[in-house]
């Protein structure tokens, strides 16, 4: 690592030991771009947005956060060409394989959140098994699969319905998604400089801050990150206060 990767990662590390920042969430976007500019079929992107993906929850965990969530693929992905889905859906099978391998020495906790009914069972039945297994490990991994912000709650309302609520707080709800038990995102990222949430985290990003890089994801780098802490601790967060 070169004197200038070295002086941005300490710079990270020291800025996020001072807290304030533990959770980040990344919007994956680009992939296909990235992909047709270099004359390649899409699903090239996601292959090489997959060995971007890990080079940067690695890189996450070594500059001390502790968690991270990634927009892997959402409810409305599936209206994509369907050897674009299948190629998505052969690299999440792959990551899952490479998760019972590797999980444990890269300290990962990986969750799975979104309807994983869509999913056959075999589908599902590694999904939990990662989950189990990876349960003690220190950084938190939510990778979001069939996810889409509403229907996450409208999950959370039926499921508070079907335990008699008739009135429900912010609390009850919360306690109700996906994401129960885990803090909100303190920074959502979003690459190849889009502005928009696009049905994710809805209710988690109230108070996120948010930061969208022109960076295509296959591209992203350790220094991007770096530039993304930085920008996050140069603001001021008044959660509606003065």
């Amino acid at each position: 690592m070169d004197n200038t990767k070295t002086a941005g990662k300490q710079q990270s590390i020291e800025l996020i030991s001072r807290g304030g920042l533990s959770h980040i969430a990344f919007i994956m976007d680009g992939n296909g771009r990235w992909a047709e500019k270099r004359g390649m079929p899409r699903r090239f992107g996601h292959s090489y947005g997959a060995a971007a993906f890990k080079k940067i929850i690695r890189y996450c965990g070594d500059i001390g956060l502790k968690t991270v969530t990634v927009y892997a693929f959402s409810t409305e992905n599936w209206n994509r060409p369907e050897a674009e889905v299948n190629s998505i859906i052969k690299l999440l099978s792959d990551y899952i394989d490479e998760c019972e391998k590797s999980a444990d020495k890269e300290n990962l906790r990986v969750r799975f959140i979104g309807d994983k009914e869509r999913f056959d069972e075999n589908f599902r039945t590694r999904m939990a098994r990662i989950e189990e297994k990876t349960s003690q490990n220190g950084l938190s991994l939510n990778v979001a699969l069939n996810y889409g912000g509403r229907a996450e709650l409208t999950h959370a309302f039926n499921t508070l319905i079907k335990e008699g609520k008739t009135e429900v707080t912010e609390d009850d709800i919360s306690s109700a998604l996906y994401t129960a038990g885990q803090q909100d995102p303190d920074l959502i990222v979003r690459t190849a400089g889009e502005m928009r949430l696009s049905n994710f985290l809805l209710w988690q990003a109230a108070y996120s801050e948010f930061y969208s890089t022109d960076v295509l994801w296959p591209d992203m780098s350790e220094h991007d990150i770096d530039l993304a802490v930085e920008n996050f601790y140069k603001r001021k967060r008044r959660f509606g206060k003065v």
